[in-house]
Parts: C-alpha cells; structure tokens; sequence
C-alpha cells in the first residue's frame, strides 16, 4: 500500500523558512548541530526554566542559550557555569516567543533521554522552553503560544506525541512538572490523548 509522503515546508506556507518559524523572535545559539540523516522529528518536548530560578522578564536565559552568559552576575549562576545548551523555542510570561535553533537541525535541549525505547531524544525532537518554576503554575498567553507553534510544527513534521522533559528524562528532571496543565493543551489542540501524556504521569 503506498504511504503518504512526508510533511514538508509547503504543509505550512509562508510560516516557515529552513526550520525557522515566521512568529518567533529570532536568536541564534552555537549550541547546535545536524540532526542524524533521513530522522523524522516526530516529537515535542517541553520544558521549563528560569534564571535565577522564579525570577521573569529578565535577558539571562536568552545569554544561556547563546553562550553570552555572565556566571558571576548572580550566584546561582556559579553552579552552572560553563554549561552550554540551548532550545528550539522559548515562551516569555507574556507568550512572546523566542527562537534559538533552526528546527531541522538539533538542539541540545533534552540531554539523556529516551522515549518509546529510543535514546538520544535530541535527534528527533523540537524542544520549548516556558519560562516558570517547574512543577509551578504557567501564564494563559504561554498555553496560547505553546499550542500555536505545536500546531505550526505539526503541520510541518510528522509530529506523533508532546511531553514533558520529565517524561523523557525521568528520574533526572522534573520540568514542567505537576502544574503544567496538559489536558488544557490537549483541548487547545484538538489532540488525542495518546499525543499527550497519561493524565498523572
């Protein structure tokens, strides 16, 4: 039987130009790198972070994500001095959106993971970052973007699940964490549940 052909650019006209998303802030990170050939980006992997932790509005996430971070700016800072990272995605409070990282190349956003048995949840995943506390609660503006470029991203590649770094890194991370609402995604989607996370895990 003959399949249906990849997801491509003309999916999404005019949102996308070589991975990069028409509504995002634009901010390149070094942090960065080729996906491995032929792999489709079949999942979303979401975050969250702050710094110095519960602090918003600030520039040091956008300065972690593109190497230009003061470590001794706040003392925070020392125990993560040197670390280079970065993300697809970002989303202030306010839902204003930022991007670091071409989505058809990989960033380094999940670390050691796995997923439905496959390690190196890098290689075929688009990371986004929200900016709160994990386990804390998240903005409306945030869900309304978060739900706007999955959908975005979804239209562009073949996109099977959305979870959380918690569920790809278990054990070692603990973001979004318990106050992120994902059948309120799941509903802005118009997803199945099985795209989602089971409810409590």
């Amino acid at each position: 039987m003959p399949t249906s052909p990849p997801r491509s650019e003309p999916a999404a006209p005019g949102l996308w130009r070589e991975g990069w998303y028409r509504h995002a802030h634009r901010r390149e990170s070094p942090n960065c790198g080729p996906r491995p050939a032929g792999t489709a980006i079949e999942l979303i992997v979401v975050h969250s972070i702050s710094l110095p932790p519960g602090e918003y509005g600030g520039d040091a996430v956008e300065r972690l994500f593109t190497n230009r971070l003061d470590w001794d700016a706040h003392p925070y800072f020392q125990g993560i001095r040197g670390l280079q990272v970065s993300t697809h995605f970002f989303v202030r409070r306010d839902g204003a959106l930022w991007q670091f990282v071409s989505c058809d190349e990989r960033a380094w956003h999940a670390g050691a993971s796995h997923w439905r048995g496959r390690a190196g949840c890098n290689d075929f995943s688009v990371g986004i970052e929200l900016e709160g506390l994990e386990g804390g609660p998240f903005e409306d503006a945030q869900y309304e973007t978060l739900a706007a470029v999955s959908a975005a991203l979804a239209q562009r590649y073949p996109i099977a699940q959305a979870v959380g770094h918690e569920h790809v890194a278990p054990g070692r991370k603990q973001d979004p964490g318990a106050g992120f609402d994902w059948p309120r995604l799941g509903r802005s989607l118009g997803w199945p549940a099985a795209m989602l996370p089971a409810e409590g895990g």
